[in-house]
């Protein structure tokens, strides 16, 4: 897979994102709850313009509305999960999670039928879909990988 973007942070990927889905005028994201809910969430305030669509651990049935309170990006009302673009969140390919990819690549499906330019992109942190290898099972139009570094840093002072 050729790179065909190379950038830093919570806004090269949020940036790369808004990208990829320029025209798009609905947008689904899968992925597990609480894990990749707040993902779904950030990625879509990018693009809050947009319809937007989470669907909890490939339930087609259960699929929210996400949209902007004064509080952030929520979940709303249940809705039509059928989008011009599905993004799969890299929670879902964990191991302890326990998604096949061949069921992933068949809700993909699901939410991009009727949809003449549909797209399936993959969001996910320490390359988990080509790990898992996903890549080989689900044909996904672009992948956008990300690698977290984590520094704990201790002050000099003490609290007490």
């Amino acid at each position: 897979m050729p790179i065909i973007n190379t950038s830093q942070g919570v806004g090269g990927i949020l940036n790369s994102f808004r990208g990829l889905v320029e025209g798009a005028e609905k947008i689904t994201f899968v992925g597990t709850p609480g894990f990749c809910t707040p993902f779904a969430e950030l990625l879509g305030f990018v693009v809050r313009d947009r319809k937007l669509v989470f669907i909890p651990n490939l339930d087609f049935e259960k699929a929210r509305s996400i949209s902007m309170a004064p509080e952030g990006m929520q979940l709303g009302e249940p809705v039509d999960a059928h989008a011009d673009v599905v993004v799969l969140l890299g929670g879902l390919a964990m191991p302890k999670i326990g998604t096949s990819s061949e069921k992933a690549g068949e809700i993909a499906s699901k939410v991009l039928e009727g949809s003449k330019k549909g797209k399936i992109i993959g969001v996910c942190f320490q390359s988990m879909f080509i790990q898992q290898k996903w890549d080989e099972v689900i044909n996904f139009d672009y992948i956008i990988n990300a690698d977290l570094a984590v520094d704990v840093l201790e002050t000099s002072t003490t609290r007490h």
